[in-house]
């Protein structure tokens, strides 16, 4: 979907603008993409696959239903969120179901919105607060900024990752008392200190241990 390339294209770009003004250190937010995939708890096959289906929903959204939402998906061990927004609940459940027929989706979570489709400025200011989010994460001692993946929609942050119970913790506290943040939502795979240990140290082993997502707001 072209519209969708361009808008994460331009996000990109005011989010390193905005960072940039804001005086936070690049080398924190900025990690190279081979370090952040061998850092990532998920095998490089899990995170090859989730790559693959954000690409694939893109690619088979219908012109008529892209006319009215505007939705992006975000897969981390093949459970998809769902943000954006849907003109009404009908093209809502559209997208969702579009995203739980894709090849490997285990689970999906919609949390778009009815309404219009978020201002230019919404959109910036919601870059914005990943972009303060994820370098708050890198800064703490608690947590990893590479186990926590970072989506911002209309100030609701939301958290996804394999963590423990006191990641999970540490992490939405981060979240939550980080400025302009309106809401958090975590979304985690809570797993035990052991199985966190095993991944840290093995990266290229597949991760067995799943469980239900920890929410908090």
């Amino acid at each position: 979907m072209t519209h969708h390339t361009s808008l994460r294209t331009l996000v990109t770009i005011l989010s390193a603008a905005a960072l940039l003004q804001a005086c936070v250190p690049l080398a924190v937010v900025g990690v190279g993409t081979g370090v952040t995939s061998t850092l990532d708890r998920r095998t490089y096959g899990e995170q090859i696959m989730d790559r693959e289906i954000e690409v694939k929903f893109n690619r088979s959204f219908p012109k008529d239903l892209e006319a009215r939402t505007a939705a992006q998906a975000t897969s981390f061990n093949r459970w998809v969120l769902l943000t954006g927004q849907a003109i009404d609940a009908s093209s809502r459940s559209e997208v969702e179901n579009l995203a739980r027929g894709l090849a490997n989706v285990r689970e999906v979570f919609n949390e778009i919105s009815i309404g219009y489709p978020a201002s230019f400025s919404s959109r910036n200011n919601d870059s914005f607060l990943t972009t303060k989010v994820k370098a708050r994460l890198f800064d703490s001692p608690y947590i990893s900024g590479h186990h926590v993946k970072v989506v911002t929609e209309s100030g609701i942050v939301y958290l996804l990752g394999e963590v423990t119970a006191g990641e999970a913790q540490a992490a939405t506290e981060v979240a939550r008392n980080t400025s302009g943040v309106q809401k958090v939502v975590s979304m985690f795979e809570v797993i035990s200190p052991e199985r966190a240990k095993q991944l840290n140290a093995l990266p290229e082993q597949s991760s067995s241990s799943k469980t239900a997502p920890a929410s908090a707001e």
